[in-house]
């Protein structure tokens, strides 16, 4: 085989190699995500029923191992006030999903007759 045949060949396959590396690189950088930083309402109703400043108290006493009955019985708030905001909140995104055609009717209605002893049921268990 020709040396300079080899060369040319070789130098070929190395542009194509570097060329691919060098467009990728480049059709890859794109500026950073850009996260909104718009608020969500003043505060979350979970958290004012509650009466936790942050999501991250509420995390945190939940990843303690409490219940939202224990975090509402230290914060010496009712726990019915938040089982009846959760079914509230649970109930629109029922409306919504019938609304949207995502479930039937007899499927909205099975789902609705449960929703208050699921979350009673929640609202008792511990995830520590």
């Amino acid at each position: 085989m020709d040396i300079k045949r080899v060369i040319i060949v070789g130098t070929v396959v190395v542009v194509m190699s570097f060329g691919n590396a060098w467009t990728s690189l480049t059709a890859n950088a794109s500026s950073p995500v850009k996260w909104s930083t718009a608020e969500v309402a003043d505060q979350d109703e979970l958290l004012e029923v509650l009466n936790q400043p942050t999501d991250e108290d509420l995390y945190e006493a939940i990843y303690d191992g409490k219940s939202l009955q224990d975090i509402a019985s230290e914060q010496g708030q009712d726990i019915e006030a938040v089982i009846d905001l959760q079914v509230a909140q649970l109930t629109d995104q029922l409306d919504s999903r019938l609304a949207a055609g995502s479930i039937t009717t007899e499927q909205y209605a099975a789902y609705k007759a449960e929703l208050r002893d699921i979350v009673s049921d929640s609202v008792h268990t511990s995830f520590g």
